[in-house]
Formats: C-alpha cells, structure tokens, sequence
C-alpha cells in the first residue's frame, strides 16, 4: 500500500524527484524515485533533516503550539517538503527548484490522511 500511494503522488506532481516515507529516526521506511533521479545526496540529506524535524517539533512542543505539520527546505539544487503523519513518521519529498510546490504540498496532505492508520504504533 505505502508503494503505491508514493508512486500515485509522484506521478502527480509536476517535478518531483523523489518521494519518502521516513522514520523519525533518519531510517526510511519506503521510497519511490523517478527515473534518473540523482538520490544518492537527497536520501543522505533528507537523513540529517529529520535531526531539524525533530528540534522543530521539539520547540513547538516546548513552547505550546502543538505538533509540527509541515516543514519546507529550498535550496539551489532542490526543494524539500517535510510532512508529519504521526508521532513517529513522515512524508519527504523532493522537488526540482522549478517543481511545482503548492500541488507538492496538496498532494503530501492526500498522502498523510491515507497512511496515517497505517502508521500508527
């Protein structure tokens, strides 16, 4: 299941490079890459990302304003959108700088509400 609702939201976003489902840990549970895709620097990147995912949250938490939802990296060679489903998983996806964010994000929402009954522990 988690294959093809990655697959169905790579195909549907215009410039997505890759797509991941990720512990809160660093360690990916699934994953899916468009052809040609260059993953090997994305996965590590997105790897040390989740320490910032984790501090994120962790402020928030500290500070009261609840769990953190979303979180977005841009840099000159890609774009990553970080999206909570659970306490313990998330959604990674990378974007080519021209992709298209917004539909990104939508997309990342339609995932999160398919997958998180199935993520939870």
């Amino acid at each position: 299941m988690f294959r093809e609702v990655l697959h169905n939201v790579l195909d549907r976003t215009e410039g997505c490079l890759g797509l991941l489902i990720m512990g809160i840990d660093g360690i990916a549970v699934e994953s899916v890459w468009k052809d040609g895709a260059k993953k090997g620097n994305l996965d590590v990147a997105l790897a040390e990302f989740t320490a910032l995912m984790r501090n994120a949250d962790r402020t928030k938490s500290d500070s009261h304003l609840g769990r953190l939802r979303e979180m977005s990296l841009t840099g000159d060679h890609a774009i990553f959108i970080l999206r909570s489903v659970t306490k313990n998983y998330f959604l990674a996806m990378i974007l080519s700088p021209d992709g298209n964010f917004g539909r990104g994000r939508y997309e990342l929402r339609c995932a999160e509400l398919l997958l998180a009954n199935e993520l939870i522990i």
